[in-house]
């Protein structure tokens, strides 16, 4: 029964990017049938994406999450569009992309904080029409972090066939890295990873943690800050190993298969093997809030945008990720009320 399935929001991405028409690839899957699906944008961004993609789909619209009845289906289409009916261009930032972009995620997060839905997947952002519509964080973690009043630690992760990974520090010049290098600071992406890895499945995650000078050695930031931080790790229960030298560790991690998950000290000794190893194929988590929220790591690839050619895997996987850490999510809040 529809009724008893995982509430899953898909937000359409940027109307001039390649989203739209990978959710209406993604919406001919079997997968989605496992949820009931609310799609939320403006009816004309997902008519332009189903022209693209070639598929159509049966949908009740409504225009409030309160007129949808489960009863009568899994899929529905939150219309926001209230009367307007904007054509966007396809390959360009603009201010108008960026409102119905924040307009739908607030929204869908609206609906998160009020429990009525159990999981968001969106199609991807595009940050400079974000900025030109209005928004005024770094990154869309960090404005739904804010709009969630997520209060604890939160970091993005980055996945690729279920090998997932955390850093320790992200946008930040590599001169900066060092002072972020500290045992208080790197046990919170292992802890936080070990936690979400358990959402998706996996029961005892075997955490790699990454060194941050060439070979493990030359520098003290190993000894004195990623051992004692590992070992705190061990403490704590999790199944944390290292540290790996940074130019080997995906491939004893990854390619090796050794271990479910790495965390590393900054952003591109991380995203240089994750990208070498699958970028067609990544995932983005957003980790720490208080609902799942996945996207494809890509971007909203201008260049091909209204060409057909998006490749729907990304798009697909971050779903499959949604929908079961949703559904263990409950599960385990069902478990500790009993």
């Amino acid at each position: 029964m529809a009724q008893n399935k995982i509430n899953i929001a898909v937000l359409l991405g940027d109307p001039s990017g390649i989203g739209p028409e990978l959710v209406s690839k993604l919406l001919s899957e079997e997968i989605t049938d496992k949820a009931n699906v609310i799609i939320i944008g403006e009816k004309n961004i997902l008519e332009s994406g189903n022209k693209i993609s070639g598929k159509s789909h049966n949908l009740n619209y409504v225009d409030d999450f309160d007129n949808i009845d489960f009863a009568k289906g899994s899929k529905f289409f939150l219309d926001i569009s209230k009367g307007k009916n904007h054509n966007y261009k396809l390959s360009e930032c603009s201010k108008e992309a960026g409102e119905s972009v924040l307009t739908s995620l607030n929204l869908a997060l609206d609906l998160a904080k009020e429990n009525k839905i159990h999981a968001i997947n969106f199609g991807p952002f595009n940050k400079t029409s974000l900025k030109l519509g209005g928004n005024k964080y770094s990154d869309e973690l960090h404005l739904m972090a804010e709009k969630l009043e997520v209060k604890n630690f939160f970091c993005e992760f980055n996945v690729i066939d279920n090998f997932w990974t955390a850093r320790v520090s992200s946008h930040i010049p590599i001169k900066e890295v060092p002072e972020h290098v500290k045992k208080d600071k790197i046990i919170k992406p292992i802890k936080l990873i070990n936690e979400a890895m358990k959402l998706n499945g996996i029961k005892s995650p075997r955490v790699a943690v990454q060194a941050l000078n060439p070979h493990a050695e030359f520098g003290t930031e190993e000894k004195d800050e990623i051992i004692p931080a590992i070992e705190e790790a061990k403490k704590l229960g999790i199944n944390a190993d290292g540290p790996l030298p940074c130019d080997t560790s995906f491939i004893t991690a990854y390619k090796n298969g050794n271990h479910d998950c790495i965390v590393g000290m900054y952003h591109d000794a991380l995203q240089s093997g994750l990208k070498a190893f699958g970028f067609d194929r990544g995932v983005t988590v957003q980790g720490g809030l208080p609902v799942p929220i996945t996207t494809p790591a890509h971007g909203t690839a201008f260049d091909i945008a209204g060409k057909n050619k998006a490749n729907l895997e990304p798009t697909l996987n971050s779903f499959k990720i949604a929908l079961t850490m949703a559904e263990n999510k409950i599960d385990n809040d069902k478990n500790k009320r009993n």
